[in-house]
């Protein structure tokens, strides 16, 4: 079983140090504007940067969820490279949001376009499963006609 998922634990564990990074830039940003926990506003370097991780955070349950299941339903080699383009566009985005709050948006709009993508794999593999365990049908056979 773990040949089957060995690049989606890979995956997850670099975006699980990515995303300790991103933290990790917010508490030197503090430090360097002296923005002291609990406060969230301060320059606007302090707050791009702040935001950036933010966004981050919010968007990496979403990631790991469809990362597994379009792993584990569809390809796990595909999907594990399109995890790898997702974290690096993810990346690209808090560089870019940290210098201006323009620089997020080319990253931000190919990382979402990388989420759709693993959605609709994940939608594929799920509903070939469900098709061929319950009613018997290859939906593979229908696609190569």
């Amino acid at each position: 079983m773990l040949d089957q998922i060995h690049l989606l634990a890979a995956v997850t564990v670099l975006g699980v140090l990515e995303q300790a990074y991103f933290s990790l830039q917010v508490i030197y940003a503090r430090r360097a504007y002296g923005i002291s926990p609990p406060k969230v506003s301060g320059p606007p370097d302090f707050e791009r940067v702040f935001r950036a991780q933010v966004n981050c955070s919010e968007y990496f349950p979403i990631f790991l969820a469809i990362l597994w299941q379009a792993g584990l339903f569809f390809h796990q080699g595909l999907t594990a490279a399109l995890g790898l383009l997702y974290l690096y566009s993810r990346y690209r985005y808090f560089m870019g949001y940290k210098e201006s709050s323009s620089g997020r948006l080319a990253p931000m709009y190919f990382s979402a376009g990388v989420l759709w993508i693993l959605i609709g794999l994940a939608a594929v593999g799920i509903l070939h499963f469900l098709l061929s365990h319950y009613l018997g049908m290859n939906v593979l056979l229908f696609i190569s006609l």
